[in-house]
């Protein structure tokens, strides 16, 4: 994860809009390359996702997640708007029917202040875990809102998914799971995983031909504007000059990655991929999120836990696979 960094992030930035020159046209004439692009860009999307639940649990207790969210939107916003303006540009007609973004921001927007929230008393790894409820979410929402059909094969793989996350927001305890006794952090967030399965369907619904940068300039924006809105409270009592270092490097890392970098493969891939396809790659998560975490010194949890872990790979593997 150590390659990263603004002029790699603002070179993706040009890469991904030189990809998305008529589009369209791109995506049926070549649609293995654009499904492979897809795949790719989904497998980084995970990775640096992966980061927001290690750095953001340490960040959560000390910042409201409407201040840091509303900051990290309007930073997000001008990085991918400068590099909107330098590559593909922006123009009027991009910006047609601006409900739309409105829309997808406010989803966005709910998605990441529901997940900063819950990180307060959730795990890393179960939050993590909840979030690969995400695919069956999203594959409801496509079916709703695009009439995406799932195989027999997607909906075994979507339901072994749902065991290993279940498996792991109970923390292996069979009790637990009879009972059905959730943390209130996992609950939080397990409806901020509503917003973003919405979210994943509604962009290839409401995309009229935009470049996956200016769309994603333009969700970022409007998440911005109702953040500040909403969280204006919160930002004023916030005593920033007090904050422990973890907030600022979380800030930096969720708005150049966790943000921009992020929007962008996840706009890009989810005009080349089914949705239950696109969050499919939510499944590697918790593994990515084991990752950052051993990377920060954290203990790694209990083998019991891993099993889910593995079989949440699994759901990935067989809804990855060609379904001829």
């Amino acid at each position: 994860m150590g390659g990263f960094g603004p002029d790699c992030a603002r070179s993706e930035f040009a890469r991904l809009a030189d990809d998305d020159t008529n589009l369209h046209a791109d995506v049926r004439a070549h649609p293995v390359t654009g499904a492979l692009r897809g795949h790719a860009a989904m497998l980084a999307f995970s990775g640096l996702i992966a980061g927001s639940f290690a750095l953001g649990s340490m960040a959560a207790p000390y910042i409201a997640p409407t201040a840091l969210n509303a900051l990290r939107f309007t930073m997000a916003s001008v990085l991918v708007g400068v590099a909107a303006l330098a590559t593909t540009g922006l123009r009027r007609r991009d910006f047609a029917a601006p409900w739309r973004y409105g829309v997808l921001g406010g989803l966005m927007g709910l998605y990441f202040v529901l997940m900063f929230e819950g990180l307060k008393t959730a795990p890393p790894v179960s939050a993590a875990a909840v979030f690969t409820l995400s695919p069956i979410l999203s594959g409801i929402a496509g079916y709703v809102l695009l009439r995406q059909i799932a195989t027999r094969r997607m909906a075994v793989a979507l339901a072994v998914g749902a065991a290993g996350a279940l498996w792991v927001i109970f923390r292996a305890d069979l009790a637990a799971l009879m009972r059905f006794e959730v943390g209130r952090g996992e609950v939080i967030y397990f409806w901020g995983c509503v917003a973003h399965a919405i979210y994943t369907p509604l962009v290839r619904r409401l995309n009229r031909g935009e470049s996956a940068l200016v769309f994603s300039f333009g969700t970022m924006a409007a998440a911005a504007v109702i953040l500040l809105a909403a969280g204006a409270p919160d930002l004023a009592r916030t005593d920033w000059g007090m904050l422990p270092a973890i907030v600022w490097i979380t800030l930096a890392y969720v708005t150049i990655f966790a943000s921009a970098v992020t929007f962008v493969l996840l706009q890009y891939a989810s005009l080349r991929l089914p949705s239950a396809k696109v969050m499919a790659y939510t499944y590697l998560t918790p593994s990515w999120v084991l990752c950052w975490q051993a990377a920060l010194g954290a203990p790694m949890p209990p083998v019991m836990i891993l099993l889910g872990v593995a079989l949440t790979v699994l759901a990935l593997v067989l809804l990855l696979k060609d379904e001829k």
